[in-house]
């Protein structure tokens, strides 16, 4: 039996996370692993299940929304920046550090698609994590954000970012857009048929996720590449998940990232495009998870 109870996270300016902690059974102190979700998604974005698997197998888990989305207070909503949620993520390593239930010395990382890239830096750059696990990952902004917009209209898409910038110099609220759309005359951030599915086949309550974002957050991503700290995770064990056929966060760029990452390091393969570690692939990917968290974070 896994309990789940509701925690709220309170951040130095004042915002509140909100989290799911899931308890597993027995006495406790437990080794804890903290999970987020990805880019404009929620803790109801498909990723609860992992979270009870994890629980199950004996973890203390806590799930939380990133500030602007789900649950979590922040303004403005939907919007992301991805240096802001690490820190915010190094919060939620410190509240779990307080709690009876959580072995302090004993806390591991999960983190798939834009936070499997936040949880590469945060496991380089912070030594209280004790193993990472890192799936799907975005590694590279830069790159992927070039092989999604084509040459001749990138110029376009900088001067909708200025004259977003410009906007709000001027009093104006951030701009907006789709976050998905198959219609080709709306501007969204994702097109693909699987990624309109899964962001738009979520189970959170009404009104608590829109199908928007901020056009700063894309901004953001275009320059945002955490696998530029994959060399320096070591010797904090690392186990990244990438599916073969990924083309959101491409495979090819994750597979050169990993090579560049030191031992300890394992990797784990799976068939199918970036969506499928939690749907079809589900059981492949969170036994992986399990077994690698299950190595590192229980005593001996």
């Amino acid at each position: 039996m896994v309990n789940r109870t509701d925690e709220h996270i309170r951040l130095p300016d004042g915002t509140v996370l909100h989290a799911w902690l899931f308890l597993p059974e027995g006495p406790g102190p437990h080794p804890a692993v903290t999970m987020a979700h990805g880019f404009g998604g929620t803790k109801y974005h498909n990723i609860e299940p992992i979270a009870r698997e994890l629980a199950a197998a004996g973890f203390a888990v806590s799930l939380h929304d990133h500030r602007g989305f789900g649950d979590s207070g922040g303004t403005p909503r939907h919007d992301i920046d991805p240096y802001q949620q690490i820190e915010d993520w190094r919060r939620v390593v410190s509240h779990l550090r307080t709690l009876p239930a959580v072995e302090a010395d004993r806390i591991g990382l999960w983190g798939s698609s834009y936070s499997g890239g936040h949880a590469l830096v945060l496991a380089a750059t912070d030594r209280r994590i004790k193993a990472v696990y890192s799936q799907v990952p975005t590694v590279s902004g830069s790159e992927t954000g070039r092989r999604r917009v084509p040459p001749h209209l990138t110029r376009q898409l900088e001067e909708s970012f200025a004259a977003d910038e410009l906007a709000q110099a001027q009093g104006e609220p951030p701009a907006t857009q789709a976050f998905v759309s198959d219609d080709g005359s709306t501007t969204a951030s994702y097109r693909a048929t699987d990624a309109i599915a899964f962001y738009l086949g979520h189970n959170a309550p009404e009104g608590l996720w829109e199908n928007k974002v901020t056009v700063q957050s894309n901004r953001r991503f275009r320059s945002y590449d955490p696998g530029h700290w994959i060399d320096q995770i070591a010797p904090t064990p690392l186990m990244m998940l990438v599916a073969t056929g990924d083309t959101v966060a491409p495979a090819d760029l994750a597979l050169r990232a990993y090579e560049r990452a030191l031992e300890p390091k394992e990797l784990v393969l799976i068939p199918g495009g970036h969506f499928d570690p939690y749907l079809d692939g589900f059981e492949t990917s969170t036994a992986a998870a399990i077994r690698f968290f299950g190595g590192h974070l229980r005593r001996p």
